[in-house]
Formats: structure tokens, C-alpha cells, sequence
């Protein structure tokens, strides 16, 4: 997911170098909206093996 997010931002940063406002503008969106949707996988996931983590310590 961070891959598409990283390919986004740099489509953007293309095309808005190429004067593509619009799609610039879309392509942050969707670079944007897939980056926060990938920070908070990484939270769950790291909240879930951190409980993982003290119920083995158990």
C-alpha cells in the first residue's frame, strides 16, 4: 500500500511539472488517502503485537 502511495505522489509531482494541474491535484488525493489509510494499518498492527507481546510474557 505504501508502494501505491509512493507511486502516486511522484505521478503528481510529474505532472504537475508538466503544467497536468488536475491530475497532479488527483493523484495527491489518492496519494495522500492511501498514506493514511496505510499509517493506520501500521497502528493497529503494531498495538495488536505489542499486545501479542505482554500476553506471552504472561
Amino acid at each position: 500500500m505504501l508502494k501505491w502511495a509512493l507511486i502516486f505522489a511522484v505521478i503528481s509531482l510529474i505532472a504537475g511539472l508538466l503544467g497536468f494541474t488536475g491530475i497532479a491535484a488527483g493523484a495527491a488525493g489518492i496519494a495522500k488517502a492511501l498514506f493514511v489509510v496505510f499509517l493506520l494499518v501500521f497502528l493497529v498492527l503494531l498495538a495488536l503485537a505489542l499486545m501479542g507481546a505482554n500476553a506471552l510474557r504472561k
